[in-house]
This record gives structure tokens, C-alpha cells and sequence, in this order.
């Protein structure tokens, strides 16, 4: 069975692309409060085994961090993953969000995540609702422009990687870790992840 990295779970019902149904699910993050199967930042995966997992998801974790542990996160990501194995990866579209903020949106509802409605301010500082009820972990320490994010997941040594801008101001990264050998197995992904 493969086995999926789920860095920055979040709680046990924070979904998944349908892709991986049926995967072995390790359940990564900082906040003990959401029963992940890791209590860990997603700088430090000592407890899982180099080349471990067949594929790392990370959605809306990353720029959690601040910008100086990024490359050590994306490195963990590339580390545990087997010859083979990918990361799928969204952030915040810092530029996207700059153009919104641009147009006096920044309190405006972009998307309805399942959390509740996420606006510019959010997505640029951190989900208000979860900061303000006590949780400093959801604030934003870095962000993203798709020059900075391809800079990054280059500097991890991901061999392949494909980004899109998504219309909810995010952008999505497939980062494969050898080479693919041509753009399908990379495109199929891509729409199979939804990314």
C-alpha cells in the first residue's frame, strides 16, 4: 500500500485530493490538539525514515513557517520521499493576493474553505478565526510568488516541477524527486491532485 506524508494534517477531517483514497495516511503537525499521528513541524521529520513515503500532500502549511525554515522543510519533504515520489504542495499567491488587496478587497471573501470563509487578510497574515481563538501557529511568517516558490522547491533539489496559479489566489506545485521522463506522468498528476 502507498503510504502518503500528510504534512500540516491539520484536523483528522481536513481533506485530501481523492487520488490518494486507500493510501497509508501519516498525519504530521504541530498542534498536539489535532490528534496528528507526528506531533512535529514540518522542518523536523526525523521520525520518518529517509525515503519512507511514496508521495508528501502540504496544503495552506508552508508559509506558516518563517522564511529562513522553508528550505529546510522542502528538503525534509524531498528526504523522506522514495525514488519515484512527489510532493504536492499549495500556498498563498502573494502576488495574486497583492492585486486583490490592490483593489480595496482585503476583508472581501475569496473562497469557503472548511474552516469558513478565507479573505485576503487571510490568506495573507493567517486564518483570523483560528488566530484569534488562541492558535499563533496559524499565523503567516512567509509567503510566495511563483518566481520565489520555484526558487525554493529548486534549492530543495526536486528534479521536476510543475506550477499552476489556482483561482483561489493559491498556487500548487507538483515537485517530483527524479525526472519523470516526459510531461505526462507529470500532467496526469497535476489533474489527478486537482492542482
Amino acid at each position: 500500500m502507498p503510504v502518503l506524508l500528510n504534512a500540516g494534517a491539520g484536523h483528522a477531517d481536513s481533506p485530501v485530493p481523492g487520488y490518494f483514497a486507500g493510501w497509508q495516511q501519516i498525519r504530521v503537525d504541530v498542534n498536539a490538539r489535532v490528534n496528528p499521528d507526528i506531533v512535529a513541524s514540518i522542518t523536523d521529520l526525523s521520525a520518518l525514515a529517509t525515503a519512507s513515503v511514496d508521495a508528501v500532500w502540504s496544503a495552506h502549511c508552508v508559509e506558516h513557517l518563517f522564511a529562513h525554515e522553508v528550505p529546510v522543510a522542502l528538503a525534509e519533504f524531498r528526504r523522506v520521499l522514495r525514488p519515484g515520489g512527489f510532493a504536492g504542495i499549495i500556498v498563498p499567491d502573494i502576488q495574486a493576493i497583492a492585486e486583490w488587496i490592490g483593489t480595496d478587497r482585503l476583508h472581501e471573501v475569496i473562497y469557503q474553505s472548511a474552516a469558513g470563509p478565507v479573505t485576503a487578510h487571510d490568506m495573507l497574515w493567517g486564518f483570523g478565526p483560528a488566530i484569534a481563538a488562541g492558535d499563533a501557529a496559524m499565523a503567516h511568517r512567509c509567503g510566495f510568488t511563483p518566481t520565489l516558490f520555484l526558487e525554493r522547491l529548486n534549492g530543495a533539489g526536486f528534479a521536476e516541477i510543475a506550477l499552476r496559479r489556482r483561482s483561489n489566489l493559491e498556487l500548487a506545485a507538483l515537485a517530483l524527486r527524479e525526472v519523470s521522463g516526459g510531461t505526462g506522468r507529470r500532467e496526469a498528476l497535476m489533474a489527478a491532485l486537482e492542482l
